[in-house]
């Protein structure tokens, strides 16, 4: 099956990504890459993620991660984004004032404490979201193969990408607004939440990608 590389920018829940995949796939030679040399000859990326934007990104740029990265989605190379991971795919987010992400979507990230009022005679929710919502798939994809439509996953975050004027979203949930539980577009394939906690439905969802060819059909 050859390497997957785990990028490893000092921002991400790594071992636990790295864990889920040899528990999926043991034949599978997963690799904690610190710099784009230790990533040569992968196969898959992972772009895990967890912490302040503003830090994510400043770690992945200077891993040398960006052209790597830019450069495996424009050959077809499989890339799979958890958490944070898919929010510095985005066009920018307003977490620390503004940050400027990758752009390689052309979504916005923003913060739930201001887009969710209380419902009436409701408490306002709390945020971070963290805990389990059942995720709508919004697209055949192959990384969905034996998972049930409304699948429950796990979710840790302050920051979401609208689910409205998004074409490329994949999966959708609700924690206030309609928000991108997941996006997609050709070998590409985003999530917000963290599939290597979400029990069943998260391990089959890391082993869809790990058997994926990088094509939607």
């Amino acid at each position: 099956m050859g390497k997957i590389a785990v990028l490893d920018y000092g921002m991400g829940n790594l071992h636990s990504v790295a864990s889920a995949l040899h528990k999926v796939a043991p034949e599978v030679d997963v690799v904690l890459a610190q710099t784009p040399a230790q990533a040569e000859g992968a196969e898959r990326l992972v772009v895990p993620g967890v912490g302040a934007i503003r830090d994510c990104m400043a770690g992945f740029v200077e891993a040398g991660f960006a052209p790597l990265l830019r450069d495996a989605i424009s050959v077809g190379t499989p890339v799979l984004g958890i958490c944070v991971g898919m929010q510095i795919m985005m066009q920018r987010s307003e977490e620390n004032n503004g940050i400027d992400c990758l752009g390689i979507f052309p979504q916005p990230v923003k913060f739930f404490g201001d887009n969710i009022p209380p419902a009436q005679g409701a408490e306002r929710l709390k945020v971070p979201h963290m805990g389990w919502n059942g995720v709508q798939q919004r697209q055949s994809h192959p990384l969905w193969a034996d998972i049930a439509d409304d699948s429950r996953f796990y979710f840790v975050h302050s920051y979401y990408v609208p689910a409205a004027d998004n074409s490329e979203i994949a999966g959708q949930t609700e924690y206030g607004v309609p928000l991108a539980a997941a996006v997609a577009r050709e070998n590409i394939f985003a999530t917000q939440f963290h599939p290597e906690k979400s029990a069943e439905a998260g391990l089959q969802l890391l082993k869809n990608f790990v058997y994926w060819n990088g094509r939607a059909e």
